[in-house]
Formats: structure tokens, C-alpha cells, sequence
């Protein structure tokens, strides 16, 4: 029976994908868990497997086309059969994320687009289109059928009859974001905007994490080969922690809180693009070397743009890390719909009290962010503290 190939979803409230490359031909077999295509998110360049075996054909997708998710781009054929018919209207599967009901929606849309009985338009292009004043009638839709999608809307928001910026001298260079960078400042202000975050603050005295990396240090690189860093010892401590407090590891969802079975921690990469979360699975159990590893590994294939669909979804945890970059303290913004991200800042020796006295120490400063329909503060401080009690006996982790 052919199997359709179609443009996944990889991650809640996603659309659409860009097509960065097709890894086979037309007309060539494939086999199943052969690397099939790559899609761009608003996370990451991801690498598809192949769902079955078959001989590719019927591609109906080129480089650099965004496509809605759950359209069928290609199908893979046994033998004797060929390319069923195209349906009359893609289909699209994902899930929808307007922020009002179809039925109003579909009352915003111009008169001149229902008269006309104008190409379909993406729920996100639609919203665009509402922020950035785009009459949707004079929009030609880039997608299968004419469909107007995000990129139509902000390729046409500079000829929308918006007010433009009074120019002072020579003209402004504009910088314009890759798809990756923008999807995910618009998931940013989407969290910033419906998520009541609160923030807690710890200073730990960094002493045992120093003395446990320097001790894993040499072994972890004879026998695995990879550096252990402050990073990998602080997954494996968060881990530990949002086992003993499942509200921590948790998300918001229409229907009231979901607790996670696992407890998945993702790591925010800088890359080229822009930002990575790449996941650490099962971190509650893995050893600091285990996760040296995975971390190693998610960051070379991060910054080659080869991350595959598991390592970019499922995170029920983010920890983001600046303290590379000397960055004492700040406030992160939670990662939807996880319920709860840590934001690190520098190791840095102060000045501290110590049994009335004062002493250096090197000091750690810890900014958690929580999401209050989730977690109150009491729940948040309490899986805080735990997290330090943990960098404080880094050697048993």
C-alpha cells in the first residue's frame, strides 16, 4: 500500500515546515529509518526518517517551500503501484492555534476575501495579517492552491499602508531574522503574554560543584572521551529534583494540569539561528558522564543543523545556562508548555558570611521561573531548595 509522506508536526502549535532538503531522490528506493528530509522549525533544522520502505515518488514539494503540517509532499510505492490521485484541496492535520474561535475568524476576514472566494489562509497568517494591518485581499497566497501563509503576510506588511519610520540620513539596515529566530521571538511573546510567570532567586555556594566536575573531570574523559561541564551536573541535579516534585514537572493544558510520567531536561544551545532546546531524556536517573555525553553530542549536531525530531520535543524542563558568558543573574521566559524553567548565571567568587565571618566563596545564583497556574510559590521554593541541597552534595550525583 503507497505511503504518504507528508510535512510533520514536531512540536505543539506548529503550522507549518520549510522543506530545507530532500536527503533522497525521485524515483529512489528508500528504506525505513533512512533519512528522508530536512524541515526548519522554529527550533531547529530537523532530519525525518523515513516511516516505511518504498520507492519515492510523486514529490510535490521544493527546497524552501513552507508547507502546512499533515500535507502530503511525496509518497513511497511498492511495487506495481503508482501515485494515487491528489486529493481537490490539501489537507491539513495540525493542530490549530487561533486565538478565537474558527467561526470568528472567519467573520474578521475582509469582505473583498469571502466575496471572492479568495485561496485559503493559514490560522498564523491570519493573525499576522490582523497585527500588522494587511489587507488579506491583496495578498498572493506562496502555498499549495494559493494558500496565504505567515511569510506571504510579512513579505507584504511593508506595502500594507502601514506608517513607515521617518528616515534620517541614510537609510537603516534592516536585519532580517531567519525563519527560525522569528518563530521563536513569536513563541516568546506568546509565552511572555499568557503565561504569569513569577521569579525566584538563590545564591548556592558553588564550592562542591567546583570539587565534583574537577574530580569526573579526568575520569568522565578517559573513559567516555567528553568534558564534563558545570551544566551536566546541573541537569542531572534538576533531574533528581522534579522527581520529588512532579507539580515542577508539569504542564498547563485546557483541560487542567498534566503531570509527566518522565522527566525530560532541555538544555538552550546558542546557535547560528538563534536558540536550540535540545532534550536530555530521563535526566531524573542518568550520571552526570551519561549526560556529558547526550550534551556533547545534541551540541555538535545542534550547531550542524542535523537534530532529529526526538531531540527537540518532549522536554518537560529547560535550563538555560549564561555563566560561559559572564553573565551574573537573569530571568528566562518559560518554554510552553512546560511549567518551569531555571536561568544560571556565572560562577563568581564574592564575598560572603560564613559562621560570622567573612570569607570568598564562589557563588552560584540561581533565577527560577514558574508558571503560577501550575505551581504556587510555596511548590517553586520548595523544588528550589532541593536543587541547591543538590549542587551542595554534587559528589553523590
Amino acid at each position: 500500500m503507497a505511503l504518504s509522506v507528508v510535512m510533520p508536526a514536531l512540536e505543539m502549535a506548529q503550522e507549518t515546515g520549510k522543506l530545507v532538503s530532500w536527503m533522497k531522490q525521485e524515483g529512489e528506493q528508500v528504506r525505513k529509518g533512512e533519512m528522508l528530509l530536512e524541515v526548519e522549525t522554529d527550533k531547529a533544522v530537523v532530519e525525518i526518517e523515513a516511516a516505511g520502505d518504498g520507492l519515492l515518488a510523486g514529490i510535490t514539494a521544493k527546497v524552501g517551500d513552507v508547507i502546512p503540517v499533515g500535507q502530503t509532499i511525496a509518497w513511497l510505492l511498492q511495487p506495481g503501484e503508482s501515485v494515487p490521485a491528489a486529493p481537490d484541496a490539501p489537507a491539513v492535520t495540525g493542530r490549530r492555534t487561533d486565538a478565537v474561535p474558527v467561526a470568528a475568524a472567519a467573520a474578521n476576514e475582509s469582505t473583498a476575501v469571502r466575496a471572492a472566494g479568495a485561496a485559503r489562509v493559514s490560522p498564523k497568517a491570519r493573525r499576522l495579517a490582523q497585527e500588522h494591518g494587511v489587507d488579506l485581499a491583496q495578498v498572493r497566497g506562496s502555498g499549495p492552491g494559493g494558500e496565504i501563509l505567515a511569510d506571504d503576510i510579512l513579505a507584504a506588511r511593508g506595502s500594507s499602508g502601514a506608517p513607515a519610520a521617518p528616515a534620517v540620513g541614510q537609510a537603516a539596515r534592516v536585519d532580517v531574522p531567519s525563519s527560525i529566530a522569528r518563530l521563536m521571538a513569536e513563541r516568546t511573546t506568546q509565552s511572555w503574554t499568557t503565561v504569569p510567570h513569577f521569579f525566584l532567586v538563590r545564591d548556592v555556594d558553588a564550592t562542591p560543584l567546583n570539587a565534583a566536575r574537577d574530580a569526573l573531570l579526568p575520569v568522565v574523559e578517559r573513559s567516555h572521551g567528553v568534558r564534563v561541564t558545570h551544566t551536566d551536573l546541573l541537569v542531572a541535579a534538576v533531574g533528581r529534583a522534579l522527581r520529588k516534585h512532579p507539580r515542577m514537572n508539569a504542564s498547563w493544558t485546557p483541560d487542567g494540569i498534566a503531570l509527566h510520567a518522565d522527566v525530560h531536561v532541555a538544555i538552550a544551545m546558542a546557535v547560528d539561528q538563534g536558540v536550540v532546546t535540545a532534550v536530555v531524556r530521563g535526566a531524573d536517573a542518568a550520571a552526570p558522564a551519561d549526560i556529558a555525553v547526550r550534551r556533547k553530542d545534541l551540541t555538535e549536531r545542534a550547531r550542524a543543523g542535523r537534530l532529529q525530531p526526538a531531540d527537540i520535543t518532549g522536554a518537560t524542563f529547560t535550563i538555560s545556562n549564561l555563566g560561559m558568558f559572564d553573565v551574573d543573574a537573569f530571568s528566562a521566559i518559560i518554554v510552553p508548555p512546560q511549567a518551569a524553567i531555571l536561568a544560571v548565571g556565572a560562577i563568581v567568587d564574592r564575598a560572603v558570611a560564613v559562621g560570622g565571618q567573612a570569607v570568598v566563596r564562589p557563588m552560584l545564583t540561581l533565577t527560577l521561573s514558574s508558571d503560577h497556574r501550575v505551581v504556587d510559590g510555596a511548590g517553586a521554593a520548595a523544588f528550589l531548595k532541593d536543587v541547591v541541597e543538590a549542587i551542595r552534595n554534587a559528589n553523590a550525583l
